[in-house]
């Protein structure tokens, strides 16, 4: 009898151990699963150098380089609308021509632009994206019509994560916008001419 009862107790215990070993089991495999999975954000912030080609500018060899920030409201991880503001006024080097002989001159590239940007993964760490640009561009110092122009274009990049919330980014585009040549006059309609102008950036992407 006293046997008896000794091997129902022990069945009892080993039943009621069971339950818990699984769980132990379970338990890492869930948390594996959970630290794969990478968290989403609302928005991402850049700061960046920036390099823009000055095409508008007659006889222009080179470019002018300065700032880009952009922030980006993001839903989910592959799409966002993205606004990026840009300001360039060093030259690479001093061949820009002014409009005046004898005139000293600051050329400078003023753009707001804002549209949608796609994102997909390429390898680990590294995501690549492209977008779609629309808004307005400024050149100053050069005397060019008109004061402000319509421009867009589109481009792409890549994001290295270092973190979780920051990135490393490289991104490129190509924007076009009219401005008329130097030189023209009212008489000639200001004849305004597309251009196009690459763009390049390399930065920090802090996302929240």
């Amino acid at each position: 009898m006293k046997r008896k009862l000794s091997l129902a107790i022990l069945a009892a215990v080993a039943a009621a151990l069971m339950p818990l070993a699984a769980t132990s089991q379970i338990a890492p495999e869930r948390q594996r699963r959970a630290e794969t999975v990478e968290a989403t954000y609302k928005w991402e912030a850049f700061a960046g150098y920036g390099y823009t080609s000055l095409n508008q500018v007659n006889q222009s060899r080179y470019g002018l380089q300065g700032v880009d920030l952009s922030l980006t409201r993001d839903w989910g991880r592959h799409f966002g609308i993205t606004g990026d503001g840009a300001y360039y006024s060093q030259p690479i080097s001093s061949g820009n021509p002014c409009p005046t002989p004898g005139v000293s001159c600051s050329p400078s590239v003023e753009a707001v632009l804002f549209g949608p940007v796609l994102r997909f993964p390429i390898y680990d760490k590294m995501d690549g994206f492209i977008h779609v640009l629309l808004g307005g561009e400024h050149s100053g110092g050069e005397m060019q019509t008109p004061k402000v122009s319509f421009a867009g274009g589109f481009g792409g990049g890549v994001d290295y994560k270092v973190t979780s919330h920051w990135l490393a980014r490289l991104s490129g585009d190509d924007i076009a916008s009219s401005f008329s040549l130097i030189g023209n006059t009212k008489a000639l309609a200001y004849s305004p001419h597309v251009r196009r102008n690459s763009r390049m950036a390399v930065g920090i992407v802090y996302r929240f």
